[in-house]
């Protein structure tokens, strides 16, 4: 065996020991889809406080409660769409949809997640909602730079990304509204096209 067929096979088993410690069935269409969706979700928010309630959120007022049940929506739909598109892209390629890596990956994202968001439904109950936007930012952010370890690894540059946007609307909280939409709107768009085309359409070619 020569030194180029030696190099090749130690390539080729450093490959498959990465497939099989990382989830790689992500599908960069859910990702565009959330974008769509944040964008939407955004919209519809901006509407209601702007017509409804004088340009102000209140924590007490009906308009409160339909931009959160808005967010909800928006978080129920991009998860369902995640599960849905990286299902259908998993059988394509043969991959089981829930194994270790998907499992170490789930725990990974929600460990950060869950506690940003308590934390936020905690400052929201003390009325200190101004920092809401900048905090889920940087949670999300964390959430993928944790989960990154344990799928594609350049998605951990989209964690830093919504840190660094969500660090900046703290420091300008009155651009909080505008930041959210680009850091869960066009760069889940930007981001999404781009794993669709690098990774999932060589797969269907």
């Amino acid at each position: 065996m020569n030194s180029k067929d030696y190099l090749k096979d130690i390539s080729e088993i450093k490959d498959l020991m990465n497939k099989s410690s990382r989830f790689i069935s992500l599908s960069g269409l859910s990702g565009i889809l959330a974008g769509i969706y944040a964008i939407i979700g955004a919209a519809v928010a901006y509407v209601l406080v702007n017509n409804y309630s004088q340009g102000t959120l209140f924590l007490d007022g009906l308009v409160f409660r339909w931009v959160l049940l808005d967010l909800a929506l928006i978080a129920f739909f991009s998860i369902a769409t995640a599960i849905v598109l990286t299902t259908q892209k998993a059988k394509k390629n043969g991959a089981k949809i829930w194994d270790i890596s998907s499992k170490r990956l789930v725990v990974n994202f929600l460990i950060p997640l869950i506690t940003g968001g308590l934390y936020i439904l905690i400052i929201l109950g003390q009325q200190k909602y101004g920092q809401a936007g900048a905090l889920m930012l940087i949670f999300y952010g964390l959430s993928l730079v944790s989960a990154s370890k344990y799928s594609i690894g350049h998605i951990r540059f989209l964690g830093y990304i919504e840190i660094i946007l969500g660090l900046i609307c703290a420091v300008f909280p009155g651009y909080g509204f505008w930041l959210w939409v680009l850091g869960f709107g066009v760069m889940h768009i930007i981001y999404g096209s781009w794993m669709h085309f690098k990774y999932d359409k060589k797969q269907i070619n």
